[in-house]
């Protein structure tokens, strides 16, 4: 008589990836995360304190799109990997949760590609056209803002740069954070599933 051996799980198993393919996704893992951290946490803040506002404004609207799309990109690769061998009929708990966190990244991050970081780029570019017109852009630090304050008191149009500007870069920058965060989570499930040495 053959059956299920009691104890036994009696689940199917999803297909075991190929040793190449659990690198690749490994690969657009740790990419994607080493880059959003480098960039949110060191690079911005290194070029934000020691660079002219204007020439920092536009390294990052010329990086930036690279970064995002490049995020992109291997969040959906990561998505598409992890799907491809983890069928929705067999998933676990804990496949069900990387697969929801491999989507929410996707979808952070096409949204900051295709629309919030544009848009921030193009708000900055307004920004810098007003203040170069009034002599502004060149001082060092993020946080130099007399003059610029001024400005903004005395001139409505780039008062409402100003306001749009912090709506899209908070916007981009939760963005950003959740897709750090999902990402996080996903090497925190790849590293539980790793054998001891």
């Amino acid at each position: 008589m053959e059956g299920p051996i009691p104890g036994q799980d009696t689940v199917p198993t999803a297909t075991e990836p190929s040793n190449a393919i659990k690198a690749l996704h490994l690969l657009f893992l740790s990419t994607s995360w080493g880059m959003q951290i480098w960039v949110t946490f060191v690079a911005g803040f290194v070029m934000g304190s020691r660079l002219p506002r204007h020439t920092y404004g536009f390294i990052q609207s010329e990086l930036f799109p690279y970064y995002f799309h490049i995020g992109s990109a291997c969040a959906f690769l990561n998505l598409t990997l992890f799907a491809m061998y983890h069928p929705s009929e067999r998933l676990s708990d804990e496949q069900t949760t990387q697969i929801i966190v491999f989507f929410v990244c996707v979808a952070a991050s096409v949204l900051n590609a295709q629309w919030f970081g544009p848009v921030t780029s193009d708000i900055v570019a307004d920004m810098q056209l007003v203040e170069r017109s009034h002599g502004l852009g060149q001082e060092v630090g993020l946080f130099t803002g007399k003059s610029r304050r001024q400005l903004r008191a005395s001139n409505p149009g780039y008062g409402q740069l100003c306001r749009q500007l912090t709506l899209y870069h908070a916007l981009s920058s939760l963005c950003n954070l959740c897709c750090i965060a999902c990402n996080g989570v996903s090497l925190y499930y790849s590293a539980a599933r790793l054998a001891a040495p």
